[in-house]
């Protein structure tokens, strides 16, 4: 149970080693496919047309045109373009396809070597449902889409892929296609090879099976006996982190349907004062959690839904275990923490991830490891993180984010959560009630495995289609 005083995070700050924020580094050789004896092509035509436009809409087929089958789950496609704005997210979506949307996943990639024309990508790729195609065989149309998260225009006329007057199906060079790791069709915008092997978006084959729990958050209700038949607790026992005096309200913590997707909310509230300050948490009851991948999909919000902005609000995932003693050597913590409104001594925007090998109370001592982004990250994000025997990684919307050392590795198992609450009161001082929201579409682990951004996508993508709601089969202790 998390009890302890979480406040010591950014306290400790100046006595954590702090790494700078990452980006997907990809070193890279140019290269161009044959122009015969490819076992694939791929066509492309644009649905957006328009220099400026909401979205740009990249439309693709694939065809074999070897002598031999090809499993689509072994092809990736990426699609280059220029960014619009330093730090810009970028959102995919699939529209309609012949092979079915589930089947498709889409994740965005930063390039090493910019150039005028693109400085990110679009990797598309495929799970084992999308099956396999015959020679001379195409995959059927592919109507994709990706956006600004913040839905403003976007440029495409300086985007390395697009084309403008692509308005039907042709081969296109100017997107690559991989294909068992090889790239067999296309030319990459100069020095961006997506075979080079120090790119981290082609891992090789990680073995994505392995025991997993999901979970859709399918639920009726905070006091719904399948949350807790499902390994899950509803804080609502005193303590912290927090301000003093604030209770945890299991009944803030409710469920709804958006997009045809459930969705948990947590809301956390206050009136100025300790005693009027309700804060949420859930937490798996047990600690049998460790090494491998942990993804979850949250919304967090930079306003309150109602009354006055302002406090030092901290919404989160994470995973903890508990502080037996202290400076306890197998302690352990890995957070996403994302302060809307600061605190901590920041005044503004900030996301952290932060790494725990132990602490003391007091006198305070820590020994972590955190990586920060002074930004607004309001809006929906894909977290990812991964812990195997030498480094813990960290995504976001797949974007590699900060990677921390061994030394920070954990020594035993670890509950997963996701909490709300006040630093303090003094980012607002009035009496006035207000109300925030952070909210969760799914949260995923895979034991002992780590999975790349997009096989995380295609995993849950999977779930979704089969109608899987739920599933835990990672073993107790």
């Amino acid at each position: 149970m998390k009890s302890h005083a979480k406040s010591r995070l950014r306290a400790a700050a100046a006595a954590a080693v702090t790494v700078a924020l990452g980006c997907t580094a990809l070193a890279a050789v140019p290269t161009t496919a044959s122009a015969a004896g490819e076992p694939i092509a791929v066509q492309y035509r644009t649905g957006a047309s328009g220099a400026s436009a909401d979205q740009s809409e990249p439309w693709l087929k694939v065809r074999n045109t070897g002598s031999a089958s090809v499993q689509l789950s072994d092809v990736k496609i990426r699609y280059y373009f220029k960014g619009d704005a330093v730090g810009e997210v970028y959102r995919f979506a699939c529209s309609w396809a012949v092979k079915g949307c589930g089947n498709i996943t889409g994740t965005f990639g930063t390039l090493a070597h910019p150039t005028a024309t693109a400085d990110r990508y679009l990797e598309i790729g495929f799970t084992s449902g999308a099956g396999s195609l015959a020679p001379g065989a195409d995959s059927g149309d592919m109507q994709l889409r990706f956006y600004r998260s913040n839905w403003q225009p976007l440029v495409q006329s300086d985007d390395y892929s697009f084309g403008a007057g692509s308005t039907s199906y042709a081969d296109w060079t100017k997107v690559t296609a991989q294909l068992g790791g090889a790239t067999v069709w296309g030319t990459a915008p100069e020095g961006n090879d997506p075979t080079d092997p120090t790119d981290p978006t082609d891992p090789g084959d990680p073995g994505e099976d392995g025991p997993t729990l999901f979970d859709d958050f399918n639920y009726s209700s905070h006091s719904d006996p399948q949350i807790a038949a499902h390994g899950w607790s509803v804080r609502s026992n005193a303590g912290g982190p927090g301000v003093p005096g604030a209770t945890w309200a299991p009944e803030n913590v409710t469920f709804a349907t958006q997009s045809g997707n459930s969705i948990m909310n947590l809301e956390t509230s206050t009136a100025g004062s300790g005693e009027s300050t309700k804060q949420t948490e859930i937490l798996t009851q047990s600690m049998k959690f460790r090494n491998g991948t942990y993804a979850a999909r949250v919304k967090f919000n930079d306003a309150p839904k109602s009354g006055p902005d302002g406090d030092h609000l901290v919404q989160t995932f994470f995973t903890i275990n508990d502080l037996k003693a202290p400076m306890a050597d197998d302690y352990a913590e890995y957070d996403f923490e994302y302060l809307p409104n600061g605190g901590w001594g920041e005044s503004g925007n900030i996301l952290y991830t932060t790494s725990w090998e132990t602490y003391r109370p007091d006198p305070w001592e820590a020994v972590n490891q955190h990586t920060e982004s002074r930004q607004s990250y309001a809006g929906w994000h894909d977290l990812v993180v991964t812990i195997d025997n030498s480094a813990i990684t960290y995504y976001i919307d797949g974007q590699l984010f900060g990677t921390h050392g061994a030394a920070y590795l954990p020594e035993r198992g670890m509950s997963i959560n996701f909490n709300q609450w006040l630093i303090d009161l003094a980012g607002q001082t009035s009496t006035s009630p207000r109300a925030y929201d952070q909210q969760v579409d799914y949260v995923l682990h895979v034991k002992d495995k780590v999975l790349t951004p997009s096989q995380v996508n295609a995993k849950v993508a999977a779930y979704r289609t089969a109608g899987t709601t739920f599933q835990d089969t990672v073993p107790a202790g």
